[in-house]
């Protein structure tokens, strides 16, 4: 289910404040191929399982938060550092 496009419109980084929008695919990609490899943490530093279906970023790139049944789970200690995946 798709994240409606009015709430895109408002929903902000709760660490940083910054505007988000969506994963390009490319991107997705990249992170599930890091993910399948078991070397992606969030911020909680709990390892990420699941290759994410869908994904939030901040518009700076340095967040990447999952949507979950098209919920965004916008909770920082869930955001993927995104610096972290070029250091995996």
């Amino acid at each position: 289910m798709p994240v409606d496009r009015r709430l895109l419109d408002v929903l902000c980084c709760p660490a940083t404040g910054v505007p988000v929008h969506r994963l390009d695919r490319d991107e997705l990609k990249r992170v599930n191929a890091a993910i399948t490899a078991g070397k992606v943490r969030n911020v909680g530093d709990e390892l990420v399982l699941d290759p994410l279906q869908e994904a939030l970023v901040t518009d700076n790139g340095e967040r990447i938060y999952p949507i979950e049944d098209g919920i965004p789970i916008m909770l920082e200690e869930k955001a993927i550092l995104a610096k972290t995946l070029d250091e995996a």
